[in-house]
């Protein structure tokens, strides 16, 4: 048995007929590979669009939050000074004699934490 060798014509055109058939398959892989590349960069870059729209709504609604809490913090000192105004009237004593302003007016302190 004589070693096959590419000098011999008839397998010359095996070879590069196999090598097309491989060249092609190559392409092929390559053009889906870029294809799946492409449409994942393209996903990345909505989510990341998405990220940032979600981080822009918080942050204003944060804002609004903190605005409303402003708000409320100050509604609550005048509340507390008109009701101290008026405990401390003299006809406004007799119906608030029983109640612990100290325990009305706690700072933040929570009936529940007492507990």
């Amino acid at each position: 048995m004589s070693p096959k060798t590419k000098d011999n014509p008839r397998n010359r055109k095996k070879v590069s007929a196999s090598e097309d058939d491989d060249d092609e398959d190559y392409r092929k892989r390559r053009d889906r590979n870029n294809q799946a590349v492409k449409k994942s960069r393209v996903k990345s870059k909505q989510k990341t669009l998405q990220t940032l729209e979600r981080v822009n709504e918080l942050r204003t609604e944060n804002e609004l939050l903190e605005e409303k809490i402003n708000m409320l913090q100050k509604e609550l000192g005048f509340l507390k000074d008109l009701f101290l105004a008026q405990a401390g009237s003299s006809n406004a004593l007799k119906h608030f004699e029983s109640v612990n302003l100290q325990e009305l007016l706690g700072n933040g302190e929570d009936d529940n934490s007492k507990s």
